[in-house]
């Protein structure tokens, strides 16, 4: 069973992130949506607010019911338990914390690894307790946090490739088109480019374990996505078109926060409330 990890964004994080993406500040917010500044102030601060929470969203093209379900902490994902698949979640700075992935073939020992978070000792210590062997290690993008333990993780493995998306170099990396199919053994996993919140964001659809699995870097999050860095607007369509075209069955492992699936996403990211059913 995975690890119980909190939620990465809170209320306060999804109303502040549509906010920064659609370039609307408090003024306008409260002339376009009648809420008092002080109320939106004081909601950005983790002051709920149901009324003034409600009131923001159709403007800020959030699911009211979802946002306020975050407030009140009444969902999160249901734990996962899936052979071939480990999480590693590793403290950044005291910041925040990061996730890394590992996927093996257990016929055949072959791995893959996704990403190193903040500190490898976990995910080193996974692999060799199994027997793995390497065959590549694969960057969801190139922000600082996910790829620390890249030089250290690579020599522990036998120097295996890394790659990454052509969009973002990095020192030692293949770099690839999205689109391009890899091998892990029985595993078959394909790419998808899901950028917005990095300029390269690389999705990888692992298919061959008992459900199909996307590592998504920080393309999305359980409840919530990552700041529209470089384009939210881009960051929305390639979630909508690359990832929501997805199975709900598809196990959804995030840069941050728990695993969480397709399906659960389309009831309860408030980001996404054409999907809900």
């Amino acid at each position: 069973m995975s690890e119980l990890i909190a939620l990465e964004d809170c209320f306060e994080d999804v109303i502040g992130k549509a906010c920064r993406g659609l370039a609307v500040d408090d003024g306008t917010l409260s002339f376009l949506t009648g809420v008092e500044e002080e109320v939106i102030a004081s909601l950005k601060e983790g002051k709920f607010d149901e009324e003034g929470a409600r009131a923001l969203c159709s403007t800020l093209s959030l699911d009211a019911d979802c946002l306020v379900a975050m407030a009140r902490g009444e969902w999160a994902p249901a734990p996962v338990a899936l052979p071939g698949l480990q999480q590693f979640n590793s403290d950044y700075r005291g910041e925040m914390t990061v996730n890394a992935y590992l996927a093996w073939d257990e016929d055949t020992g072959s791995a893959a690894v996704f990403d190193t978070g903040a500190q490898a000792d976990e995910l080193l210590a996974a692999i060799d307790a199994r027997g793995l062997t390497v065959g590549a290690i694969f960057i969801t993008h190139t922000h600082h946090d996910h790829i620390i333990e890249l030089d250290r993780v690579r020599a522990a493995t036998g120097s295996p490739p890394v790659y990454v998306s052509e969009r973002e170099p990095l020192r030692g990396a293949e770099r690839f088109a999205p689109g391009r199919t890899f091998q892990a053994g029985g595993l078959s996993i394909a790419t998808r480019r899901t950028s917005g919140h990095s300029v390269g964001g690389i999705t990888y659809v692992i298919s061959g374990l008992a459900r199909p699995v996307a590592v998504v870097g920080d393309a999305l999050f359980a409840s919530s996505m990552g700041g529209g860095v470089i384009s939210f607007a881009e960051a929305l369509e390639c979630n909508r078109k690359e990832l929501f075209t997805l199975g709900d069955d598809c196990l959804v492992c995030p840069g941050h926060g728990p695993m969480t699936t397709i399906g659960e996403e389309k009831a309860h990211n408030p980001f996404y409330p054409e999907f809900k059913h």
